[in-house]
């Protein structure tokens, strides 16, 4: 099969018309113009394009191979681009660097024809070989390189590096010519071309990653330390270059002269870190910020009433209420169902997240291939819930560990002390009682919950990376997992299976058919799909929101 992109190009007289139409929600003409004009270039003189972002926190790391946070991500698609981007205001692949690709029927071989012209932001030149060069370091990593806690994605989708050949999804590339890229599997992946619109398999400069030691690793897998490039020379071919940062204070990026695409209003870039959601608010109404993510539910409506833009994503998320079945109770189906149908996830929703949140019945939102409603539900149904505990032998409940975050604000929970409030009092109309365990969200709540079994019934969730069943319940459920502390050979068997085929109508029944199995172990509660609101200063006429954050700032259209 092929792909072949429309040719989108806007004129700066067209770009201008356009942004004055759009809405702010909408996102800009084109993900990123390939015809080298500024956008609106005649009128940049009157319009300020220093923009400050305010981030929740640091990055992880600047080098994206090693990242799987928002915050790193949010940076590094301004610096960098991958092969496939994302078709704007959408979760579905689009051409980035790659001009167009052929895949084998098989799903084994891909040829990715390379747009021409391209630089890396060192002056060297983005070609076939630099491909090859980027996906070879990511299979030849080594050592605490390959832990969860560095190449959590590669890890994760590409199974296997080049000490574990069997296991191993990629095999090879081969630079054809120039401008020619052929990329072989050893088993086909149906993601593969969705999964690296990924900042984590962004292009990343050869030359700069040997000079700055990318791959001179140290420190241990649970506190790795970074390398001279990822903390100081991150080099893509993206619309900004980086320019420093001042850990805990924030990251300054500028425009790239050589950029390929349209260099966009926005010249410099602050993301200025402020983690308290009060102070992310209060910086914006003082005119110290442009704008900021992640708007507490309860602000929205009078920042919104006060003038403030507000742009809301699409809802490509989960939020869900994760059961350890490590816990004893918790071994038992029944105790499982009675927590789901003790749950009212409409009261949910509309006290504690935010408007345009879906309910969720299963673990991916429904524009996500393989979506059914014909699942187990488990509508709020608090009598049928007292009446399995009576059945698994708590007629009068039982008391268990409620696992929550503090502290942080995240894309499926903008307010967790809130939804861990309103979930415990829902649980304790049916006789289960909580022990709170309140926990800062990194490290210390992550490795609790994501590595070991000391842990009960807990809030977590996910912001979907690509369109892509296997990204959602292939994460959570996809293998034995110390979250959820089960076994399901048969479960993670038909995950394996359903991800290596390519056909869609072939693979769509067999995600169906995964989704009721999941409903039916019910090894976690999917309560809501949210839908993360962001706030901006009325200069901004428009943002380009996308339902998988690929917001790059070139895109952003202002009007003083």
């Amino acid at each position: 099969m092929s792909f072949t992109p429309r040719r989108r190009r806007l004129s700066a007289v067209t770009a201008a018309a356009a942004a004055a139409a759009l809405l702010l929600s909408s996102c800009a003409q084109s993900q990123r113009d390939d015809s080298g004009d500024n956008g609106d270039s005649g009128s940049e003189s009157s319009v300020d394009g220093n923009f400050i972002f305010a981030a929740s926190s640091d990055p992880k790391s600047l080098d994206p191979a090693f990242a799987s946070d928002g915050e790193s991500f949010r940076v590094s698609r301004q610096i960098f681009e991958g092969l496939v981007g994302v078709e704007p205001g959408t979760a579905d692949p689009a051409p980035l660097l790659a001009e167009s690709w052929e895949s084998s029927e098989d799903g084994l071989t891909h040829e990715f024809t390379l747009k021409e012209g391209v630089k890396f932001h060192d002056g060297t030149d983005f070609n076939a070989e630099a491909v090859c060069a980027n996906f070879d370091r990511w299979y030849n990593f080594e050592g605490i390189q390959q832990s969860e806690t560095q190449a959590y994605y590669y890890g994760k989708l590409f199974r296997g590096f080049s000490d574990s050949p069997d296991t191993a999804v990629y095999k090879s590339c081969e630079a054809t010519d120039e401008g020619t890229a052929t990329v072989t599997l050893n088993q086909p992946f149906a993601g593969f071309i969705a999964s690296l619109s990924l900042p984590a398999f962004a292009m990343q400069s050869p030359a700069a990653m040997e000079e700055h030691g990318a791959d001179e690793a140290s420190g241990t897998a649970e506190a790795p330390e970074l390398t001279e490039y990822a903390r100081a020379h991150p080099t893509g071919t993206g619309p900004y270059k980086f320019d420093s940062w001042a850990v805990g204070q924030d990251i300054k990026l500028s425009s790239f002269d050589d950029y390929w695409g349209e260099k966009g209003q926005v010249t410099n870039i602050t993301f200025r870190v402020i983690d308290d959601p009060v102070a992310r608010r209060q910086s914006l109404e003082a005119g110290q910020i442009d704008g900021y993510d992640l708007v507490s539910p309860a602000d929205v409506g009078s920042l919104a009433d006060a003038g403030y833009n507000i742009v809301n994503r699409e809802p490509f998320t989960i939020l869900y209420l994760g059961m350890n079945q490590e816990v004893e109770e918790l071994k038992d189906l029944k105790v499982r169902q009675a927590i789901s149908y003790a749950i009212d996830k409409d009261a949910l929703i509309r006290q504690t997240l935010p408007e345009g949140t879906k309910k969720a019945v299963t673990f991916i939102p429904d524009m996500v291939n393989g979506y059914t409603e014909d699942v187990e539900k488990y509508e709020y149904d608090p009598e049928k819930a007292k009446q399995l505990l009576a059945e698994a032998g708590y007629e009068d409940g039982f008391t268990v560990d409620f696992n929550y975050p503090t502290g942080v604000s995240r894309p499926y929970m903008p307010t967790p002390e809130q939804v861990f409030s309103n979930l415990s009092g829902q649980l304790a109309e049916v006789g289960i009682k909580v022990n709170a365990k309140p926990e800062k969200w990194s490290p210390d709540y992550l490795d609790r919950v994501q590595g070991s079994a000391n842990h009960g019934i807990h809030l977590l969730g996910w912001t979907g990376d690509y369109n892509d069943t296997d990204n959602f319940v292939g994460v959570f459920f996809g293998g034995e997992k110390p979250e959820f502390g089960f076994n399901d050979p048969d479960l993670f068997e038909a995950l394996n299976e359903a991800r290596q085929v390519p056909n869609l109508e072939e693979q769509t029944p067999m995600y169906e058919e995964i989704n009721k199995q999941v409903s039916e172990l019910a090894p976690a509660v999917p309560l809501a799909h949210p839908a993360p609101s962001l706030a901006f200063a009325e200069r901004v006429e428009s943002y380009p929101a996308s339902p998988v954050n690929d917001e790059v700032f070139n895109q952003i259209k202002l009007s003083e």
